[in-house]
């Protein structure tokens, strides 16, 4: 039988060359639609689907390769005589390469304003079906998905044959590469219906690098970016500077851009191991890198910023004077990359579209051995319905500022959290502590002098008036947590008699 080839791409980069090849092995090439027609254009003999099948393409090319002679041809084990034998009856050629690439359905439903006819015409049926049998006889079939992989059969069959190892590596491509297209064709469907949380889900990710190490060196590690990447997320950075990202990197990164997505004033977010350690707002991105690093000069340093406007040359030369990993940004100013670069070991990301909210059909996920926890993201500030004064003195104007700023990172902070600020900056944050107590004192700690005139954030009730008993100790004048203790009379009691101004929001803010 003469050896056959069959090719039909969306993704046409490389194929006039790769069938140039595969005619110079002695391969006939079979082809559809437009791939047949980029081929003849290139002086190519290719044979046309249905002068293969005798059936004519119908329903609008909807049913062109779903054939016997097409299916037969592939499927058919050369090892198996019974198998060879009714090919020889019904006078069907083996199919010995298949080249094939999906219907760009991502490339779809990435468009503004895409129908739903539109998505669903752009999902692909013969080409699955053709890979997928292809893959199930990967020992007599040699089925490539990707282009990337063209050099590496077209070398090891110019050489004498393709290898077994090879093709089962292709095999392998094609059910990753399916199992990737159907995940995304559900997970649109599923955001069709308003489908939350299904009965089963799959995610499809797509590999951004390849990492030294995990958080630890001795870890293995990768990172990957959603298929489709959306706007604000860190897979949307482009890094301008220094090295390659680290796990940790990212890791911590990911914990300042959430933060500072919840101020529409420019703002600025030291970060350390996913917690804030320092937060400021301004009139200008300087004024706030100025209360940020002041929050907490110590910590800050070897720590990660996150600016939700332009980096001057005021600001990159403050930045400068000490260690900074990272700082991702909406932009730099050409004289501050200038400043900013001559620090070798820092790293300078721009997120044009830092400002950009989370998108409602984000997932936050947690993942535990055997299992992976999904929840909605956590974006409910509180629900103003729920805000209530709790004591006899209300807060001021300038403390309900300070108490809805510090509410705002406290919910970013792991837990126990307990945040001490003005209405401008942190001045202390205590965090994952196993008690509230313990946050509290830790956060009332770090402010030193800066914590008289401060306000106190909660991100869960107080179970006992501990927490207060320290507020009135260190100055604090006013307290916002979520309430819903069966002991808050307790912790009203201890404001009352200490001035404090309280209020409950109803909402509590976890992070674990």
């Amino acid at each position: 039988m003469k050896k056959r080839a069959l090719v039909s791409v969306s993704d046409k980069a490389g194929i006039v060359d790769f069938c140039k090849r595969l005619i110079a092995c002695d391969y006939e090439i079979i082809s559809t639609g437009g791939t047949a027609k980029a081929l003849q254009d290139a002086g190519l003999p290719v044979i046309g689907i249905s002068d293969l099948t005798g059936f004519p393409e119908c329903l609008d090319g909807r049913v062109k390769t779903l054939h016997p002679v097409v299916h037969a041809g592939l499927l058919a084990m050369r090892s198996n005589p019974e198998h060879m034998a009714q090919l020889e009856r019904l006078n069907i050629n083996t199919i010995d390469i298949v080249a094939v690439n999906l219907y760009p359905f991502k490339a779809t439903v990435s468009k503004p304003g895409v129908t739903f006819a539109d998505a669903v015409e752009n999902i692909d049926i013969g080409g699955p079906t053709m890979i997928r049998a292809a893959a199930k006889n990967y020992q007599d079939v040699a089925v490539v998905v990707d282009p990337k992989d063209y050099e590496r059969v077209l070398s090891e069959l110019e050489a004498g044959e393709i290898t077994l190892e090879t093709k089962k590596y292709l095999q392998y491509k094609v059910f990753a590469h399916t199992a990737v297209y159907d995940s995304m064709i559900s997970n649109y469907l599923a955001q069709q219906l308003d489908i939350r949380f299904p009965d089963s889900i799959t995610f499809a990710y797509e590999k951004a690098q390849d990492m030294r190490y995990g958080e630890n060196p001795h870890q293995g590690a990768s990172y990957y970016s959603e298929e489709f990447i959306r706007a604000g997320s860190l897979s949307k950075a482009k890094q301008l500077w220094g090295k390659e990202l680290s796990y940790n990197n990212i890791n911590d990164a990911n914990g300042a851009l959430e933060l500072v997505k919840e101020f529409d004033e420019p703002c600025v977010v030291a970060c350390k191991h996913s917690n804030p350690c320092g937060v400021g707002v301004g009139k200008t991105i300087y004024e706030a890198y100025v209360k940020a690093y002041e929050s907490d000069p110590v910590s800050v340093f070897g720590g990660i910023l996150a600016i939700n406007g332009i980096v001057d040359e005021a600001t990159a030369t403050e930045i400068n004077k000490i260690f900074i990993e990272i700082v991702i940004a909406e932009g730099f100013t050409n004289g501050a990359l200038e400043i900013l670069k001559q620090k070798k070991n820092i790293r300078l990301l721009e997120l044009a579209d830092i400002k950009e909210k989370r998108e409602a059909s984000a997932y936050d996920m947690k993942r535990v051995y055997g299992g992976l926890l999904v929840q909605d993201y956590d974006e409910t500030l509180f629900a103003p319905e729920n805000l209530k004064v709790v004591t006899k003195r209300a807060p001021t104007e300038a403390e309900m500022k300070a108490l809805m700023f510090n509410w705002k990172v406290v919910k970013h902070t792991k837990s126990n959290a307990i945040v001490v600020g003005k209405e401008d900056r942190t001045t202390g944050i205590g965090m994952g502590q196993t008690n509230r107590i313990w946050a509290a004192q830790q956060a009332i700690a770090h402010a030193g002098d800066e914590v008289k005139g401060s306000v106190m954030a909660s991100d869960a009730f107080f179970p006992f008036p501990d927490c207060v008993e320290e507020c009135v100790k260190a100055g604090i004048t006013a307290i916002v947590q979520p309430g819903g203790s069966i002991k808050d009379q307790l912790s009203i009691d201890a404001c009352d008699a200490a001035g404090i101004a309280m209020i409950f929001v109803g909402d509590r803010h976890f992070k674990h």
